[in-house]
């Protein structure tokens, strides 16, 4: 991965952070710098920054060792908040991955101003239209602008498609599923 083309951040699904968070034994919590920055968010409290080492820097203040329930209460507030599962990389080893920031569109610097590289996840949903009912509850948690509703039906651009797996945790008719991404 070069430099020119490394994000620090990349998306997941919250299963897949669940698996991160597994294979850890020990957890830090700092708050958002975003939601430091721009004041408080409407979705969710501002220590929500989970790391997996303590010897890391942090974009907000607050950093302190937390338990693995703590942080699996995290990951459970992400997931009823509908926040985006983002884990960050560490610059040196950039095959490992630090921590989870978990951002929404209210206050995250991503979604505000999306001029930081952010890589696709490595998953992509994949939608069954006969089952869907074009309700459009899924293109309102859809943060990427992947889904969208057209007067009464619901058009999707996989190519926006990040693979948080948002639309699918919230879909009423579960015609939603993230799949490998080719």
């Amino acid at each position: 991965m070069s430099n020119d083309n490394w994000a620090m951040h990349y998306v997941c699904t919250h299963d897949e952070a669940e698996k991160l968070i597994d294979a850890h034994t020990q957890f830090w919590v700092c708050n958002c710098g975003c939601r430091e920055g721009r004041g408080l968010c409407t979705r969710s409290r501002i220590d929500i920054c989970l790391m997996f080492y303590g010897d890391i820097e942090s974009s907000g203040s607050g950093k302190k060792e937390i338990t693995e329930a703590q942080a699996r209460a995290i990951l459970d507030e992400a997931k009823d908040k509908q926040l985006v599962s983002r884990p960050f990389r560490n610059e040196k080893e950039k095959e490992r991955t630090d921590g989870i920031c978990f951002c929404c569109d209210d206050c995250c610097g991503y979604f505000i101003n999306p001029g930081e590289k952010c890589d696709k996840g490595a998953k992509i949903e994949i939608t069954n239209f006969t089952d869907c009912t074009h309700c459009g509850i899924c293109a309102e948690v859809c943060y990427f602008d992947a889904r969208k509703m057209n007067k009464h039906e619901l058009e999707v651009d996989r190519d926006k498609c990040y693979g948080c797996g948002l639309c699918v945790d919230i879909c009423p008719e579960d015609c939603i599923e993230m799949i490998v991404r080719r």
